[in-house]
Order: structure tokens, then C-alpha cells, then sequence
């Protein structure tokens, strides 16, 4: 027996799966009238921790810009922090969606007034991750 873990539609099974030779199949043959369903072998599907998602009032006061998440992602890094002087284009943080890792850019020269969010935390499109000042 081996054991192989089997991803099917985001759920995961781990299996285990019984080596036979060829004599033992030819001996394992059922007649073609007869119809058989193998029976499975899985289990239960292998559980993901699932990330702590923590909702986060967020003040913007006037003259300050907001920078959102382009799309869903995980955030693999943060490039600035709380009070860094930035350039429109410098790179704020790395967001990871579709296997991908994705710039977010200031979009204007600016002061870092807060960051809304940490490492490795989970994002959905529109979510306010930095606001300069």
C-alpha cells in the first residue's frame, strides 16, 4: 500500500493505493455483464488552517490617498513602513495572487501615513492596504 495525498476541485484526500501485478488483475476480472464500482478508499479531506481574518476601521482624512488592493492575494512582504518619505512608482508592498507576485506602487510622492495591513495576511480586491499622506 502507498499513500498519495490527491487534490480534486480546492478539496484534499489522501488515498492509499494497492500495487498488484498483471496475474493478480487477470485474476480480479469481472465479466462484462456485471457492473462494479470500486469502492473508495479515501478519507477525509486533509483540513487547510484557514487565516485570521480581522476587520479593520480605516480613517482617511482629507488630502490623503488610499492604495487598494488591485485584486485577491496573500501579502508576501511589506517595502515601507509608517512614516517613510515615498516617490509615485516607488513599491509599497508584494501581493501574491494567481501564484503571481504583484507590485503595488505608490501612486503619488508622498508620506506613509499608516499601513493597514501585516505580512502574510490574507486580502480581497478593494481592501485598503496603505494610505499616504
Amino acid at each position: 500500500m502507498r499513500k498519495f495525498i490527491i487534490n480534486v476541485n480546492g478539496n484534499s484526500y489522501e488515498v492509499e493505493v494497492e500495487e498488484v501485478s498483471n496475474e493478480e488483475m487477470a485474476s480480479r476480472q469481472v465479466s462484462p455483464n456485471v457492473s462494479r464500482t470500486p469502492s473508495p478508499v479515501e478519507k477525509e479531506p486533509v483540513s487547510k488552517p484557514q487565516p485570521i481574518v480581522e476587520e479593520r476601521q480605516v480613517v482617511v482624512s482629507d488630502g490623503q490617498e488610499v492604495v487598494e488592493a488591485p485584486m485577491p492575494g496573500n501579502i508576501l512582504r511589506i517595502a515601507v513602513s509608517e512614516g517613510d518619505m515615498v516617490k509615485s512608482g516607488d513599491i509599497l508592498l508584494i501581493l501574491e495572487a494567481m501564484k503571481m507576485e504583484n507590485e503595488i506602487l505608490a501612486p503619488r510622492d508622498g508620506k506613509v501615513a499608516s499601513i493597514t495591513t501585516t505580512e502574510g495576511s490574507v486580502v480581497n480586491t478593494g481592501e485598503k492596504l496603505v494610505i499616504i499622506q
